[in-house]
Protein backbone atom coordinates (compact mmCIF):
# COMPACT_ATOMS: atom_id res chain seq x y z
CA UNK A 1 0.00 0.00 0.00
CA UNK A 2 1.43 3.28 -0.64
CA UNK A 3 1.58 5.70 1.63
CA UNK A 4 1.13 10.21 0.86
CA UNK A 5 4.20 11.37 2.49
CA UNK A 6 2.53 15.02 2.43
CA UNK A 7 -0.31 13.60 4.40
CA UNK A 8 1.94 11.73 6.68
CA UNK A 9 3.65 14.86 7.25
CA UNK A 10 1.01 16.93 8.23
CA UNK A 11 -0.71 14.40 10.06
CA UNK A 12 2.72 14.36 12.36
CA UNK A 13 3.04 17.84 12.95
CA UNK A 14 -0.21 18.00 14.18
CA UNK A 15 0.26 15.23 16.38
CA UNK A 16 3.81 16.95 17.84
CA UNK A 17 2.18 20.38 18.20
CA UNK A 18 -0.67 18.91 20.19
CA UNK A 19 1.69 17.24 22.69
CA UNK A 20 3.65 20.73 23.08
CA UNK A 21 0.70 21.96 23.83
CA UNK A 22 -0.35 19.99 26.65
CA UNK A 23 2.64 19.73 28.00
CA UNK A 24 2.83 23.46 28.06
CA UNK A 25 -1.19 23.19 29.96
CA UNK A 26 0.29 20.78 31.89
CA UNK A 27 3.28 23.16 33.36
CA UNK A 28 1.32 25.85 34.08
CA UNK A 29 -1.36 23.73 36.02
CA UNK A 30 1.04 22.63 38.16
CA UNK A 31 3.23 26.33 38.53
CA UNK A 32 -0.61 27.39 39.61
CA UNK A 33 -0.94 24.99 42.43
CA UNK A 34 2.41 25.43 43.67
CA UNK A 35 2.16 28.94 43.61
CA UNK A 36 -0.28 31.23 45.96
CA UNK A 37 -1.71 33.32 44.24
CA UNK A 38 -0.31 36.16 46.19
CA UNK A 39 3.32 35.44 47.03
CA UNK A 40 3.75 38.70 49.26
CA UNK A 41 4.56 38.55 52.79
CA UNK A 42 1.51 39.13 54.96
CA UNK A 43 1.58 42.49 56.32
CA UNK A 44 2.49 43.22 59.88
CA UNK A 45 -0.72 43.60 62.41
CA UNK A 46 -0.96 46.72 64.28
CA UNK A 47 -0.14 45.20 67.42
CA UNK A 48 3.26 44.19 65.86
CA UNK A 49 4.18 47.57 64.16
CA UNK A 50 3.30 49.07 67.95
CA UNK A 51 5.87 46.50 69.55
CA UNK A 52 8.22 47.54 67.12
CA UNK A 53 8.32 51.17 67.81
CA UNK A 54 7.83 50.89 70.96
CA UNK A 55 10.96 48.76 70.45
CA UNK A 56 12.89 51.30 68.40
CA UNK A 57 15.89 52.93 69.45
CA UNK A 58 16.46 56.45 68.38
CA UNK A 59 19.05 58.98 69.25
CA UNK A 60 18.35 62.94 70.26
CA UNK A 61 21.11 65.44 69.64
CA UNK A 62 20.94 68.02 72.38
CA UNK A 63 22.21 70.89 74.36
CA UNK A 64 24.76 68.42 75.91
CA UNK A 65 25.82 66.28 72.88
CA UNK A 66 23.67 62.97 71.74
CA UNK A 67 21.43 60.98 73.50
CA UNK A 68 19.99 57.42 72.34
CA UNK A 69 16.28 56.39 73.96
CA UNK A 70 14.71 53.00 73.10
CA UNK A 71 10.72 52.71 72.34
CA UNK A 72 8.81 55.76 73.68
CA UNK A 73 9.11 56.87 77.40
CA UNK A 74 6.86 55.91 80.29
CA UNK A 75 8.92 56.97 83.36
CA UNK A 76 9.71 60.82 82.94
CA UNK A 77 11.52 63.25 85.06
CA UNK A 78 11.34 67.12 84.37
CA UNK A 79 13.65 69.54 85.69
CA UNK A 80 12.16 72.87 84.18
CA UNK A 81 9.10 74.31 85.09
CA UNK A 82 8.37 75.17 81.28
CA UNK A 83 9.12 71.51 80.69
CA UNK A 84 6.11 70.26 82.39
CA UNK A 85 3.97 72.72 80.93
CA UNK A 86 5.48 71.14 77.72
CA UNK A 87 4.95 67.21 79.23
CA UNK A 88 1.32 68.02 80.24
CA UNK A 89 0.60 69.60 76.60
CA UNK A 90 1.74 66.53 75.36
CA UNK A 91 -0.45 64.21 77.22
CA UNK A 92 2.19 63.33 79.58
CA UNK A 93 2.19 63.50 83.00
CA UNK A 94 5.53 63.15 84.66
CA UNK A 95 6.21 60.75 87.31
CA UNK A 96 8.36 63.48 88.96
CA UNK A 97 9.25 67.57 88.56
CA UNK A 98 10.50 70.50 90.13
CA UNK A 99 8.67 72.69 92.21
CA UNK A 100 7.40 76.40 91.22
CA UNK A 101 9.76 78.32 93.23
CA UNK A 102 7.34 80.39 94.91
CA UNK A 103 4.24 79.22 96.29
CA UNK A 104 2.90 75.94 96.45
CA UNK A 105 4.76 73.08 94.98
CA UNK A 106 2.50 73.58 91.40
CA UNK A 107 1.90 76.85 89.62
CA UNK A 108 -2.42 76.87 90.15
CA UNK A 109 -3.00 77.16 86.23
CA UNK A 110 -1.74 73.40 86.15
CA UNK A 111 -2.38 71.95 89.63
CA UNK A 112 -5.19 69.67 88.49
CA UNK A 113 -3.39 68.03 86.18
CA UNK A 114 -0.47 67.09 88.54
CA UNK A 115 -1.93 64.71 91.00
CA UNK A 116 0.42 61.99 92.24
CA UNK A 117 3.85 63.66 90.60
CA UNK A 118 6.52 63.64 93.12
CA UNK A 119 8.01 67.11 93.78
CA UNK A 120 12.04 67.44 93.20
CA UNK A 121 12.67 70.34 94.67
CA UNK A 122 14.06 73.59 92.67
CA UNK A 123 15.39 73.36 88.84
CA UNK A 124 18.54 74.88 90.40
CA UNK A 125 18.86 71.90 93.31
CA UNK A 126 16.59 69.01 92.19
CA UNK A 127 16.82 65.95 94.55
CA UNK A 128 19.32 63.41 93.04
CA UNK A 129 18.20 60.34 95.39
CA UNK A 130 14.58 61.25 95.00
CA UNK A 131 15.27 61.38 91.11
CA UNK A 132 17.08 57.96 91.26
CA UNK A 133 14.33 56.05 93.46
CA UNK A 134 11.47 57.08 90.79
CA UNK A 135 13.33 54.72 88.13
CA UNK A 136 13.11 57.18 85.17
CA UNK A 137 13.46 55.69 81.52
CA UNK A 138 13.89 59.97 80.75
CA UNK A 139 15.09 62.91 82.41
CA UNK A 140 14.81 66.05 80.58
CA UNK A 141 16.53 69.19 81.76
CA UNK A 142 18.02 72.36 80.79
CA UNK A 143 21.65 73.43 80.44
CA UNK A 144 21.69 76.61 82.48
CA UNK A 145 19.72 75.31 85.44
CA UNK A 146 21.75 72.12 85.76
CA UNK A 147 24.74 71.50 83.76
CA UNK A 148 26.92 70.38 86.71
CA UNK A 149 24.67 67.47 87.45
CA UNK A 150 24.59 66.24 84.01
CA UNK A 151 26.21 62.68 84.26
CA UNK A 152 24.93 62.24 87.34
CA UNK A 153 21.68 62.06 85.85
CA UNK A 154 23.21 60.66 82.89
CA UNK A 155 24.00 57.40 85.17
CA UNK A 156 20.52 57.09 86.19
CA UNK A 157 19.06 57.30 83.04
CA UNK A 158 19.25 58.57 79.58
CA UNK A 159 18.80 62.10 79.85
CA UNK A 160 17.94 65.20 77.28
CA UNK A 161 19.15 69.33 78.17
CA UNK A 162 17.64 72.01 76.02
CA UNK A 163 20.25 75.14 75.66
CA UNK A 164 18.82 77.95 77.43
CA UNK A 165 15.39 79.41 78.96
CA UNK A 166 14.80 82.59 78.34
CA UNK A 167 12.78 83.26 74.81
CA UNK A 168 13.52 79.52 73.50
CA UNK A 169 10.65 77.89 74.90
CA UNK A 170 9.60 77.23 71.07
CA UNK A 171 12.63 75.49 70.53
CA UNK A 172 12.68 73.73 73.60
CA UNK A 173 9.14 72.13 73.48
CA UNK A 174 10.28 70.73 69.99
CA UNK A 175 13.01 68.92 71.62
CA UNK A 176 11.30 67.81 74.29
CA UNK A 177 8.62 66.44 71.75
CA UNK A 178 11.19 64.46 69.79
CA UNK A 179 12.86 63.26 73.16
CA UNK A 180 9.37 61.64 74.04
CA UNK A 181 9.19 60.72 70.44
CA UNK A 182 6.32 62.47 70.06
CA UNK A 183 7.41 64.32 67.00
CA UNK A 184 4.04 64.58 65.26
CA UNK A 185 2.07 65.62 68.27
CA UNK A 186 4.47 68.27 69.08
CA UNK A 187 4.12 69.64 65.76
CA UNK A 188 0.37 69.28 65.77
CA UNK A 189 0.58 71.13 69.43
CA UNK A 190 2.75 74.34 67.73
CA UNK A 191 0.20 74.65 65.02
CA UNK A 192 -2.45 74.60 67.76
CA UNK A 193 -1.00 77.84 68.96
CA UNK A 194 0.06 79.37 65.84
CA UNK A 195 -3.71 79.34 64.95
CA UNK A 196 -4.68 81.30 68.51
CA UNK A 197 -2.40 83.67 67.92
CA UNK A 198 -3.79 84.25 64.30
CA UNK A 199 -7.23 84.05 65.47
CA UNK A 200 -5.87 86.67 68.32
CA UNK A 201 -3.90 89.26 65.83
CA UNK A 202 -7.78 89.00 63.24
CA UNK A 203 -8.89 90.33 66.78
CA UNK A 204 -7.00 93.26 67.91
CA UNK A 205 -6.31 94.51 64.30
CA UNK A 206 -4.81 98.04 64.42
CA UNK A 207 -4.71 97.55 68.15
CA UNK A 208 -0.97 95.96 67.69
CA UNK A 209 0.46 99.06 66.77
CA UNK A 210 0.55 99.70 70.81
CA UNK A 211 3.65 100.46 72.36
CA UNK A 212 3.78 97.52 75.09
CA UNK A 213 6.00 98.14 77.46
CA UNK A 214 6.91 95.20 80.01
CA UNK A 215 8.42 96.07 83.55
CA UNK A 216 9.27 93.49 86.56
CA UNK A 217 9.57 95.15 89.87
CA UNK A 218 12.05 92.71 92.29
CA UNK A 219 13.31 93.79 96.14
CA UNK A 220 16.81 94.92 94.60
CA UNK A 221 15.95 95.91 91.14
CA UNK A 222 14.16 97.14 88.29
CA UNK A 223 14.28 95.25 84.62
CA UNK A 224 12.93 95.94 81.80
CA UNK A 225 11.85 92.93 79.78
CA UNK A 226 13.18 92.73 76.18
CA UNK A 227 12.20 90.68 73.04
CA UNK A 228 14.04 87.35 73.65
CA UNK A 229 11.92 86.54 76.47
CA UNK A 230 9.22 84.39 77.50
CA UNK A 231 6.39 87.36 77.29
CA UNK A 232 8.42 88.94 74.50
CA UNK A 233 8.45 86.24 72.15
CA UNK A 234 4.69 86.08 72.57
CA UNK A 235 4.15 89.72 71.96
CA UNK A 236 6.45 89.66 69.13
CA UNK A 237 4.14 86.38 67.79
CA UNK A 238 1.13 88.67 67.69
CA UNK A 239 2.67 91.49 66.15
CA UNK A 240 2.97 94.00 68.79
CA UNK A 241 4.75 97.31 68.58
CA UNK A 242 7.44 98.04 71.32
CA UNK A 243 8.80 101.14 72.81
CA UNK A 244 12.25 102.25 70.75
CA UNK A 245 14.23 101.09 74.40
CA UNK A 246 12.71 98.02 74.23
CA UNK A 247 12.90 96.88 70.45
CA UNK A 248 16.08 94.56 70.93
CA UNK A 249 16.67 91.09 70.39
CA UNK A 250 17.90 90.69 73.87
CA UNK A 251 17.08 89.65 77.30
CA UNK A 252 16.47 92.09 80.22
CA UNK A 253 18.29 95.49 81.15
CA UNK A 254 18.14 96.49 84.30
CA UNK A 255 17.62 100.66 84.91
CA UNK A 256 17.81 103.23 87.76
CA UNK A 257 15.15 105.63 88.19
CA UNK A 258 16.89 108.11 85.85
CA UNK A 259 16.90 105.61 83.22
CA UNK A 260 13.03 105.33 84.50
CA UNK A 261 11.81 106.73 80.78
CA UNK A 262 12.65 103.87 79.52
CA UNK A 263 9.74 102.17 81.00
CA UNK A 264 7.25 104.09 79.14
CA UNK A 265 5.20 103.27 76.39
CA UNK A 266 1.15 103.47 74.84
CA UNK A 267 0.81 100.95 77.46
CA UNK A 268 2.58 99.46 80.22
CA UNK A 269 2.52 95.90 82.26
CA UNK A 270 4.25 94.73 85.16
CA UNK A 271 4.85 91.94 87.63
CA UNK A 272 6.25 92.16 90.78
CA UNK A 273 9.12 89.16 92.33
CA UNK A 274 7.12 88.83 95.62
CA UNK A 275 9.38 85.65 96.93
CA UNK A 276 9.33 86.40 100.80
CA UNK A 277 6.79 87.71 103.52
CA UNK A 278 8.06 91.43 103.09
CA UNK A 279 7.12 91.79 99.28
CA UNK A 280 9.76 93.10 98.22
CA UNK A 281 8.93 93.21 94.19
CA UNK A 282 5.75 94.96 95.26
CA UNK A 283 7.78 97.44 97.82
CA UNK A 284 10.07 98.50 95.27
CA UNK A 285 7.07 98.98 92.59
CA UNK A 286 5.24 101.27 94.96
CA UNK A 287 8.42 103.50 95.90
CA UNK A 288 9.10 103.95 91.97
CA UNK A 289 5.39 104.55 90.84
CA UNK A 290 5.42 107.72 93.98
CA UNK A 291 8.66 109.08 92.28
CA UNK A 292 7.96 111.88 90.18
CA UNK A 293 10.07 110.57 87.39
CA UNK A 294 7.27 108.08 87.12
CA UNK A 295 4.65 110.72 87.12
CA UNK A 296 5.65 112.30 84.25
CA UNK A 297 5.60 108.69 82.22
CA UNK A 298 2.50 108.66 79.38
CA UNK A 299 1.69 105.68 81.04
CA UNK A 300 1.15 106.83 84.48
CA UNK A 301 -0.90 109.78 83.02
CA UNK A 302 -3.09 108.28 80.55
CA UNK A 303 -3.21 105.39 83.22
CA UNK A 304 -1.98 102.79 81.21
CA UNK A 305 0.39 100.61 83.93
CA UNK A 306 -1.12 97.28 84.55
CA UNK A 307 -0.08 94.80 87.09
CA UNK A 308 -0.33 91.40 85.59
CA UNK A 309 0.43 87.23 86.94
CA UNK A 310 3.96 87.30 86.99
CA UNK A 311 3.79 83.36 86.73
CA UNK A 312 2.05 83.31 83.23
CA UNK A 313 3.78 86.26 82.00
CA UNK A 314 7.17 85.26 83.13
CA UNK A 315 7.91 82.21 85.86
CA UNK A 316 6.18 79.19 84.06
CA UNK A 317 7.66 80.25 80.28
CA UNK A 318 6.07 77.09 78.90
CA UNK A 319 3.53 76.44 75.89
CA UNK A 320 -0.12 76.25 78.34
CA UNK A 321 1.38 79.62 80.17
CA UNK A 322 1.73 81.40 75.63
CA UNK A 323 -1.58 80.43 75.32
CA UNK A 324 -3.17 81.86 78.58
CA UNK A 325 -0.82 85.33 77.86
CA UNK A 326 -2.39 85.38 74.29
CA UNK A 327 -5.78 85.21 76.06
CA UNK A 328 -5.09 87.80 78.69
CA UNK A 329 -3.29 90.23 75.81
CA UNK A 330 -6.83 90.14 73.99
CA UNK A 331 -8.07 90.83 76.98
CA UNK A 332 -6.93 94.05 77.37
CA UNK A 333 -7.63 95.15 74.11
CA UNK A 334 -10.13 98.01 74.77
CA UNK A 335 -7.42 99.58 77.07
CA UNK A 336 -5.24 100.00 74.21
Amino acid sequence: MQVNNKSFLRSFLFIAMLALVLVAAGCASNTNQETPANSEEPAPTEEAQQEATEDAEYTVTHAMGETTIKGTPQRVVILTNEGTEALLELGVTPVGAVNSGVGDTWYPHILDKMSGVAELGDERQPNMELIASLEPDLIIGNKVRQEEIYTQLSNIAPTVFSEDLAGQWKENFTLYAEALNKQEEGKQALERYQQHVDHAKSELGDKLSTKVSVVRFLPTNVRIYLKDTFSGTVLSDLGFARPESQDIDEFIAVITKEQMADMDGDIMFFFNADYDEEKGGTKMQEEWMNDPLYQNLQVAKNKKAFQVDEVIWNLSGGIISATKLVDELLSYAKEM
